[in-house]
């Protein structure tokens, strides 16, 4: 069965990339039983001026906009609302509602804006309509894309799947159409979060292997994106995973995608990143057993002295705790990694060197054991996890291991140890790049920009990441970079992106979405920067 989903259009019909007409939208709101419906920007309650017109500000839901404006909750469930707040705008204009980021009661940011976003519902009638209107198509999950690949202006966009919420286990998972079963397997709708995800593994007594914010979603482009984890380097990425997904594809028919039925579709599916071959509703994913984790959680104030001495000791011991099953976030001031394979007496001599460090400098340092992945998501994600409601710009690129055995890997500030070093799973069955199958680390860098920045500013802060990058991809020129957490402006993205897989992938694309009614920043077969649909990017 087709599961109801709450759509979104992001566009109105003066500005959308294809003339639809009243009547069109009037046709598509009875064809969706009246699931349609007009929504502003995230913050234009606070604003006196929107889509060009007088605005009465409205008090009240401004104060709870402005006290929850740095808050993944309260972002997560809404429609307009993205986590770097830049894919709410159309950046190459400055039409705005943004807050001060630092200050979200500062009145200086209450300037014009000129937006609006119906909504809409059904994803085969939606796919429908824009086949026979040419409206363009976007789809969001839970808003956590660094690249803006879920916000399009003037298309209808797909959103508010928070209701496909629905959660089961099973100890005995077979894939429809196959003979093979799955011991421990959870299948979740696509409006599933972390948080939700990994309370009810918890309660089941197992584990879900996932990422590290608690709105993100385990069925969107989390998943299809690759998926890393801090477990990752033990038990592989997201799509190593995953056993079945339930997708509607462009040409509206409702499929089930796994080894055994649409098999190339699986593929695709399974790292060729989101919004690109369907609105997935539902995913199955293989869980592991409970488990216990030593975690070493060490810390200093890190100074500028610091910070190269620190990273050259990261990387002299890098190898080895990839060898050892190590993951975690790493930067010049300290680590938070976990260990599913060691014992706690090993654990603390394993990360000797850098507690030694810390004490020398006054920080601190925790080696411990907790006894399960919730417990350490409870105890440290929570507070450690993304910050919101900023605009950042990343560069990022996969390490390969050669590169830090060489000790050329020293420039970045941040490092995330979430590659499936020591998986030993199919990698022909995806479609990442091969570069994960050989990387150590994920590096990642970037700019920023104020909520106020002119134009001139943002660029500048654009060409400040691509510098970054630059220096990345010179520390590792025959590697890639992960699709959901990569540079915007990305040189050679099939290659960094995909790799060998990627003319493979824009077969799929053309068979399942002829008449490419889904196209996104840098995604497969996408019509490059200079269509109209990218005019707000810079």
């Amino acid at each position: 069965m087709v599961l109801p989903l709450v759509l979104v259009v992001v566009a109105t019909v003066e500005r959308s990339l294809a003339a639809a007409s009243t009547e069109d939208w009037q046709r598509l709101s009875v064809a969706l039983n009246g699931r349609l419906y007009s929504a502003l920007p995230l913050s234009s309650p606070c604003f006196p001026v929107v889509n060009g017109l007088n605005h009465i500000v409205n008090e009240t839901p401004c104060a709870a906009i402005q006290a929850g404006y740095s808050n993944s909750v309260f972002r997560s469930p809404q429609f307009s609302a993205f986590m770097q707040p830049q894919w709410e705008t159309c950046q190459s204009t400055e039409e705005k509602c943004l807050l001060d980021e630092s200050n979200p009661e500062n009145s200086a940011a209450w300037t014009n804006t000129d937006y609006r976003y119906p909504d809409s519902g059904d994803v085969q009638k939606a796919f429908k309509f824009s086949a026979e209107t040419g409206v363009t198509l976007s789809i969001k999950n839970s808003g956590h894309d660094y690249k803006g690949r879920s916000s399009l202006k003037g298309s209808l966009g797909y959103g508010h799947t928070r209701n496909l919420d629905t959660l089961s286990y099973s100890d005995a998972f077979v894939a429809e159409g196959g003979d093979v079963t799955y011991e421990r397997a959870i299948t979740m709708g696509a409006g599933v979060t972390f948080e939700s995800l990994y309370a009810f593994a918890d309660k089941n007594n197992v584990t879900f292997i996932g990422g590290y914010h608690q709105t993100v979603g385990p069925s969107g482009g989390w998943v299809m994106g690759g998926g890393h984890s801090i477990l990752s380097p033990v038990y592989g990425l997201g799509v190593d995973r995953v056993l079945q997904f339930r997708v509607v594809t462009p040409d509206g028919v409702y499929r089930t995608a796994n080894a055994f039925e649409n098999s190339d579709l699986f593929w695709a599916l399974r790292g060729g990143g989101g919004s690109t071959f369907g609105v997935v509703l539902e995913s199955t994913t293989l869980a592991e057993p409970a488990m216990k984790l030593q975690v070493a959680s060490i810390s200093f104030n890190g100074t500028s002295e610091t910070a190269p001495e620190f990273l050259k000791l990261l990387v002299e011991h890098s190898y080895r705790w990839g060898t050892e099953g190590w993951g975690g976030h790493m930067n010049p001031s300290g680590i938070i990694n976990v260990n599913p394979l060691l014992t706690l007496e090993e654990a603390k001599n394993s990360v000797q060197p850098i507690t030694d460090y810390a004490l020398a400098h006054n920080g601190t340092s925790v080696v411990e054991e907790l006894p399960s992945w919730q417990a350490f998501f409870s105890k440290y994600v929570l507070t450690a996890e993304a910050a919101v409601g900023n605009e950042i710009l990343l560069a990022t690129r996969l390490l390969p291991r050669i590169s830090l055995q060489e000790k050329k890997g020293r420039r970045n500030p941040y490092i995330v140890v979430g590659t499936p070093f020591l998986y030993t799973g199919d990698a022909n069955a995806t479609s990442v790049t091969p570069a994960w199958r050989n990387s150590l680390w994920h590096l990642n860098g970037g700019s920023g920009f104020a909520y106020n920045s002119t134009v001139a500013t943002i660029k500048e802060q654009y060409e400040i990441a691509n510098n970054i990058g630059q220096l990345m991809r010179d520390v590792a020129p025959d590697s890639g970079a992960y699709v959901n957490e990569a540079n915007v402006h990305e040189p050679n993205h099939e290659v960094s992106f995909w790799g060998s897989n990627y003319p493979a992938l824009v077969a799929i694309k053309k068979k399942y979405d002829p008449d490419s009614l889904l196209d996104c920043w840098q995604c497969v077969g996408w019509k490059g920067p200079d269509d109209a649909r990218y005019s707000c990017y810079l």
